[in-house]
């Protein structure tokens, strides 16, 4: 019931449109709201998601319905997927933990990577994602994340001030 809770910007997902499929939105719905996608509680949240009006609305969602709750399930997962291309799962800091939320079989693992020798020092608001694309990354964030593994603890816990490499 958290989609709308903002973070103190520092703990940074990756943007990752190509995970977004891999997410089992129904283990997500099945935790924030009984997998019930049309709920409307009356505690400033709704839908499957639970998303809040300014999350759904900031995302896209107001092209189909004023809140999740009027949307349909695929509607809302295609919000979701944007989010999570922002934002990783922290919008769900519970349920998003949950077994089963990742879809093994659509996860792929990272191409192997040769460094550049240059360095890029991260920036508030800065994902692996964004800075592979900025620095054409061959295999994108996988491919950031695989050559800082020894610096990054995962690919959506990076700091301003780390240096990593390209």
């Amino acid at each position: 019931m958290t989609a709308g809770v903002t973070g103190a910007g520092l703990l940074l997902a990756p943007a990752a449109p190509a995970l977004a499929a891999s997410v089992n939105w129904d283990v997500v719905a099945k935790c924030e709201s009984g997998g019930r996608w049309h709920i409307n509680t009356g505690n400033g949240y709704y839908g499957g998601l639970q998303f809040d009006r300014g999350t759904w609305k900031a995302n896209g969602g107001a092209k189909y319905a004023s809140t999740a709750d009027k949307a349909t399930k695929a509607e809302q997962i295609k919000i979701a997927n944007k989010l999570y291309a922002k934002r990783g799962l922290s919008p769900w800091p519970v349920c998003g933990k949950k077994a089963g939320v990742y879809k093994k079989a659509t996860a792929k693992p990272a191409k192997k990577a040769k460094a550049s020798g240059k360095t890029y020092v991260i920036k508030s608001g800065d994902t692996l994602a964004k800075i592979a694309k900025r620095y054409h990354v061959k295999g994108g964030w996988r491919a950031l994340y695989a050559l800082n593994k020894d610096r990054l603890s995962s690919p959506s816990r990076i700091f301003p001030g780390q240096r990593i490499r390209l």
